[in-house]
């Protein structure tokens, strides 16, 4: 094999935010990833994904961490390697539209604290939701790459994803990331998809899947063989079942070929080494259940995501009607159908999802639908792939006349008035865009950390879980 054969895939690794985020509800704390980041900062990963997601949210409100102290910490560790995180454009990192001045500042801080590359997507693929973070990051000197959200329908043929796909190069964006969430994307679909972006852009190609359907180490050997230059994969012992193909194992697979991805096994197994005793923790706890680690072939029937499932089961279970799963089962594609059939990811998972669960509860499809529904069927979140329902719009927003603009284009600089509002609690500028993503877990969060600073009463103290108060 020449030199000129060779076309090395690059890995990104997931354990320190998707790997964890699926398996254990986001609950990994910094000081269980600082002891490792000086090996894995050895490896040669292409990027690692240590930010952004679920563990924003998460490290407030149950680990009682400032995540900007957390991605500087991990940035003085990760001396060799590219810091990666996951965006969901114009929603940042909450679950609503925020205004161009919250999403420039979040994009300028979370550079200035260390991140390299910033994937941006929208749970619409709606373009329009993306351009502002796209800028700033450009602006700012990052890699700015797009997440398309990949799913399956009538609307979403191979012309649909090329077109789109042209268009985010258009945008000046560095790369583009197929997101594939649920694990929808079989091994021959990704070798077309693959192929067709392939000719189509000229931009780097990034694949990202979960394990959940079974079909996972299949489809990432297709899309490399495809000519796919990243792919996302977890180290073994928080791999498979929600989460990604395991690190090691893709390395293995690929290793002698043209493909072959140069890394170390040896301090990849030293790295599994050090993050085993977490799961086995973690499955004795109850905070993994071995559920998340098996193969959901539902995921392919019904094409709803794991986390999707589990928390429609929860909801069931609070209404004791637990018996209704399957209704609900059939009711989800229907509900996606009535809103345009948008992806199913954060948040539109969880508005196609509650909807679901609430129409068969109640008997009659849409007799209440939530807050959410309404602002998807008005157009706040964003244009569909297909057009909505009309029936099932007029039901729900009556006469109100749907937005057709870019949503943020109808709202106000937030900034200022965030200042304002949470200044008695700002230590770092940092501190106000915490507040403007999540302003109750924030204020929680900001008096925790002022406790802290005081001598704290051990009657009440949570001495245990670290938290304050009980």
């Amino acid at each position: 094999m020449t030199e000129v054969d060779k076309k090395p895939v690059k890995i990104m690794e997931t354990v320190l935010r998707d790997a964890h985020q699926s398996l254990m509800a986001t609950r990994m704390t910094t000081d269980q990833m600082l002891p490792i980041i000086e090996k894995m900062d050895k490896v040669g990963y292409y990027s690692v994904e240590c930010w952004g997601g679920a563990t924003f949210d998460a490290s407030l409100r149950y680990l009682k961490e400032d995540p900007w102290d957390r991605l500087r910490k991990l940035k003085a560790g990760f001396k060799n390697t590219k810091l990666q995180m996951l965006f969901r454009g114009q929603n940042i990192l909450g679950y609503r539209p925020y205004a161009d001045d919250v999403v420039e500042y979040f994009v300028q801080k979370s550079i200035a604290n260390g991140i390299d590359i910033i994937r941006i997507f929208d749970c619409m693929n709606d373009l329009r939701n993306l351009q502002t973070s796209v800028k700033a990051t450009i602006k700012e000197g990052g890699h700015s790459q797009v997440g398309l959200a990949y799913t399956l329908g009538d609307a979403y043929t191979l012309d649909y994803w090329i077109e789109i796909a042209k268009r985010i190069e258009d945008m000046g964006a560095h790369s583009l990331c197929i997101k594939d969430m649920a694990g929808l994307l079989l091994p021959y679909k990704a070798e077309e998809l693959v192929k067709a972006l392939k000719e189509a852009i000229s931009i780097p190609i990034q694949l990202h899947t979960h394990y959940t359907s079974g079909v996972a180490s299949m489809t990432y050997l297709k899309a490399v063989e495809a000519g796919c230059d990243i792919i996302d994969t977890a180290i073994s012992p928080f791999a498979l079942g929600t989460s990604q193909p395991a690190t090691e194992v893709m390395v293995e697979t690929l290793k002698g070929s043209s493909f072959d991805t140069g890394l170390d096994q040896k301090i990849l197994a030293e790295i599994a080494e050090y993050f085993r005793p977490f799961k086995e923790e973690a499955l004795d706890s109850g905070l993994m259940s071995n559920k998340v680690l098996g193969v959901d072939i539902k995921t392919l029937l019904y094409q709803v995501p794991g986390g999707m499932l589990s928390n429609m089961v929860s909801q069931l279970k609070e209404q004791n009607a637990e018996d209704k799963y399957y209704e609900v089962l059939q009711e989800i594609p229907r509900v996606r159908k009535d809103l345009g059939e948008p992806p199913l990811v954060t948040p539109s998972s969880q508005i196609v999802g509650t909807q679901a669960v609430l129409n068969v509860l109640m008997g009659e499809r849409y007799k209440i639908a939530t807050k959410e529904t309404k602002a998807v069927l008005s157009g706040e979140y964003g244009v569909t792939v297909k057009p909505f329902d009309p029936e099932i719009q007029r039901k729900v927003i009556g006469d109100k006349e749907p937005i057709t603009c870019r949503p943020a284009d109808l709202l106000e600089d937030e900034l200022p008035a965030i200042e304002e509002e949470m200044a008695q609690w700002k230590e770092q500028d940092e501190d106000v865009l915490t507040y403007a993503l999540f302003p109750q877990v924030a204020l929680e969060f900001f008096k925790y950390r002022q406790a802290q600073k005081t001598k704290i009463d051990p009657t009440v103290a949570d001495v245990v879980n670290g938290s304050y108060p009980v």
